[in-house]
């Protein structure tokens, strides 16, 4: 768990100076576009289409691009069809990685992928060496200081989680995956203001990075990965004190 969110944490303190909204707005087009042509343009009855819009409205996708994005991948307007790989990798450190893309050319994918991990001192893993070490599960994150702990859990359970963890100044509400949409719409019946919701991989054991040098490397590697057009996102199993967090940025 800690591994995913201290680079979701990473992330977005980067956002504030480092956001590439035309890049980040393609990945979230090829994400709805493929829910749509997988299950239909209807989000009512596509849950994978409505998580994808909820997170392209979340990073403030205007509506029109959204459409136009369900349309593509509906079959209304001609277009490339992309499909979901996971590449396993390790990275400095020995920290697992799992790397999440939606491709319309696996081998051009893989030699982009392979060819970053290379270049910041990973390397593509063999399948399923990386893969066994994480869970897939529902996340949702809600701000700490919008609700207490005991107070999220009566009501995260209620909704169909089955666990409330709390790192740093944010809830982590877990549920089955799919018990997503569930548990999604129990917690906005319970008012609770969740922040960001996704299903994830999360891993079941982490790697201490002690080593600033070693941390700015993890921390390059994936910047470098993410801003691959072909990767949507990617889930490691490293956790690093806050201290540590400090000593990168200064």
């Amino acid at each position: 768990m800690a591994g995913h969110s201290h680079w979701a944490k990473i992330k977005r303190q980067k956002g504030a100076t480092d956001v590439r909204k035309g890049k980040v707005f393609s990945k979230h087009v090829r994400l709805i576009m493929t829910a749509a042509r997988m299950g239909g343009g209807d989000p009512d009855m596509n849950p994978r289409l409505r998580l994808a819009m909820d997170k392209a409205r979340a990073d403030g996708m205007p509506k029109d691009n959204v459409d136009r994005a369900i349309k593509k991948g509906s079959g209304e307007t001609g277009t490339a069809a992309y499909e979901p790989v996971v590449y396993e990798a390790y990275l400095p450190g020995g920290v697992a990685c799992l790397i999440d893309c939606l491709t319309d050319n696996r081998n051009r994918t893989v030699g982009e992928v392979r060819n970053v991990l290379e270049n910041n001192g990973g390397r593509l893993a063999s399948g399923g060496s990386v893969l066994w070490s994480f869970e897939q599960r529902a996340l949702f994150r809600v701000p700490a200081a919008s609700i207490g702990e005991e107070a999220l859990v009566e009501a995260a359970l209620a909704a169909g989680a089955d666990d409330v963890r709390t790192v740093g100044d944010e809830h982590e509400v877990l549920a089955a995956p799919q018990k997503f949409a569930e548990a999604r719409d129990g917690l906005a019946a319970a008012k609770i203001q969740v922040k960001s919701a996704e299903i994830a991989w999360i891993p079941k054991s982490t790697v201490e990075v002690r080593d600033v040098e070693v941390a700015r490397k993890i921390v390059a590697a994936l910047d470098a990965l993410e801003d691959d057009d072909d990767v949507q996102t990617t889930f490691t199993n490293f956790e690093m004190s806050d201290e540590l967090v400090r000593s990168m940025s200064g």
